[in-house]
């Protein structure tokens, strides 16, 4: 099985763990999920890439501060569906690349990537992590 390299802004399917799923004991996410990688870094001396990813949900924040919509062209570009798309900013996870949780898409075996985030997205993306943890601490659930 070949995975495919990690790199910032790739929207890969992932299986994500939200904090209050691993608060409740879970060690796996209950729904598989887009994600953009926003981070992905060598850690170690052996070469393994550390990954940081935003998941992508239908389910609109409670607080607007918490996420950006998807532009539905970036959403059609992706192959997502027609529904409203929002980056969570405030729950990330890390792992090592590729890790367990990397999955297929649905009709597409063997495939992991629905492609890349635009630049620009991606760079509002990173800016408002940052100025999110200035703020408030985002939640990043250690998959390793």
């Amino acid at each position: 099985m070949t995975f495919p390299a990690a790199k910032p802004g790739l929207v890969i399917r992932y299986s994500f763990l939200w904090s209050h799923e691993q608060d409740a004991g879970a060690e796996e996410g209950a729904k598989d999920r887009p994600c953009a990688i926003v981070v992905a870094a060598p850690r170690r001396e052996n070469g393994d890439i550390s990954v940081i990813v935003a998941p992508i949900t239908h389910a609109p924040p409670d607080d607007p501060a918490d996420s950006i919509e998807l532009p539905p062209a970036i959403c059609r570009s992706l192959g997502l569906d027609g529904h409203r798309h929002w980056l969570r900013l405030d729950e990330l996870n890390r792992f090592a690349w590729p890790g367990f949780d990397l999955r297929a898409i649905p009709g597409r075996p063997g495939q992991y990537v629905y492609g890349m985030l635009p630049r620009s997205l991606f760079e509002d993306l990173r800016t408002a992590i940052l100025e999110r943890q200035k703020a408030k601490a985002p939640r990043i659930q250690g998959r390793d």
